[in-house]
């Protein structure tokens, strides 16, 4: 028992030996700067994991141009019993479009195309384009 014990202790050192004597001699204790030097501390590009997707204003996304005399269109931005215009805020349009919709509802009340105080019968089955009771953007109304 006292041989094999004497046998393991030497194999131990001798191996251990054998383990420093090529790392001295490798290329991790000499300097080689011609190769890049991979560093796994540095931050990677991930995509935000927290932002939200972006909204796109329906007009543009499918290229529709409002139109006083496109009634129908322009009645899904009015209210259907005060005939008040929806705020970008809750309709979810771009700027210009808002802009070009709500010229464009006032020339068709002008033009006698489209009542002033409440959305026409006609249109009231007409899908949604959007959800006036759960606006887009948060506002203080």
């Amino acid at each position: 028992m006292l041989q094999f014990a004497r046998v393991a202790a030497r194999s131990v050192a001798t191996s251990h030996r054998a383990v420093v004597t090529p790392l001295l001699n490798s290329a991790i204790t000499r300097r080689d700067f011609s190769a890049p030097v991979e560093n796994k501390d540095q931050p990677i590009d991930i995509p935000n994991p927290f932002e939200k997707e972006r909204r796109v204003c329906i007009l543009c996304k499918h290229n529709i141009v409002p139109d006083y005399k496109n009634v129908k269109l322009l009645s899904q931005f009015q209210s259907p019993y005060t005939g008040r215009i929806y705020g970008r805020h809750i309709t979810g349009l771009c700027k210009q479009k808002q802009e070009q919709v709500e010229k464009a509802i006032i020339r068709a009340q002008n033009c006698a195309m489209m009542p002033t105080y409440h959305k026409e019968m006609d249109f009231m089955q007409d899908p949604r384009l959007f959800d006036p009771e759960k606006p887009i953007r948060p506002h203080k109304y």
